[in-house]
Order: structure tokens, then C-alpha cells, then sequence
């Protein structure tokens, strides 16, 4: 069953997100303490460990792969290939997908080297429609 690897907050603008046990997801807000939490559609990022690999295995590193720490990290589901609306319940709380795919920053050396850059076809963002505990090994449901 697909499940939930590692939860990320960024508290600063600039710093690197460190990897945290559980967070509280605010309804139209995102992950409570997140410096990109509140932005409208785009409240939580995730991105599959499946995708993560996909990325290291290609040896190009790009600002994607330096700058870019999703919130939430899963396992075992494509995330890419649901569609927007799709609602997911994440611990005790619940997602919609509101966009998949992210646009390449100019000047990005692994969107220079490969036609289809992982994080502009599978990085996902989403907003809160209900609050609540999201924790390290929480499992995924799709409702």
C-alpha cells in the first residue's frame, strides 16, 4: 500500500528543508511552520521516492535536484498519474491535487541535457481540504 517516506518543512526562505517525524496540514494553508505553505493551489509539494530515483540514476544535476525538497515523499503510487482533483487521505488529513508537473527554472543544466525533466512531468502540488497529523509511514488512500 502506498505510504508516506519522509515529511519536509522549510521554515526560511533559502535553507534547506530538514526532514521532520509528523506535521499538521491546516485546511487552504499546507504543512503549519512551511515558508511555501499558504500559496494558494500549491499549499504541499510531493514527489515519489520513484521518481527521486529516476533523477539520481541520471547523474545530471540541475536546480531541481540542489534547491527542490518536496513536503511529503511517498512510496509505491505514481502520483504523476493522477489527475488533478484527485483527493487522497494521508494520515488525518486530506489532499487534492491541483496541478502535476512543475515548470523548469531558466538556466537549469538538466533541462539543458534531457528532453522531459522528471520534476516538470511528476513533482505534484496540492491543497488541504481537511486538517490534521500527517506522520512518517502513514499510509495513502485515494477517495
Amino acid at each position: 500500500m502506498p505510504s508516506i517516506l519522509s515529511i519536509n518543512i522549510g521554515e526560511k526562505k533559502g535553507v534547506v528543508k530538514k526532514d521532520i517525524e509528523k506535521g499538521y496540514f491546516e485546511i487552504n494553508h499546507g504543512l503549519v511552520g512551511d515558508i511555501h505553505a499558504g500559496k494558494l493551489d500549491r499549499q504541499v509539494s510531493l514527489l515519489g521516492q520513484e521518481s527521486i530515483d529516476k533523477i539520481k540514476k541520471s547523474g545530471i544535476d540541475g536546480f531541481c535536484t540542489v534547491k527542490f525538497t518536496e513536503n511529503l515523499t511517498t512510496f509505491g503510487l505514481d502520483l504523476y498519474k493522477l489527475s488533478v482533483g484527485t483527493k487522497m487521505k494521508i494520515g488525518e488529513a486530506v489532499l487534492e491535487i491541483t496541478e502535476v508537473g512543475k515548470q523548469c527554472h531558466k538556466g537549469c543544466e538538466r533541462r539543458k541535457l534531457e528532453d522531459d525533466c522528471v520534476m516538470t512531468m511528476e513533482c505534484v502540488f496540492a491543497k488541504v481540504l481537511s486538517s490534521g497529523w500527517i506522520k512518517k509511514g502513514d499510509k495513502i488512500e485515494i477517495v
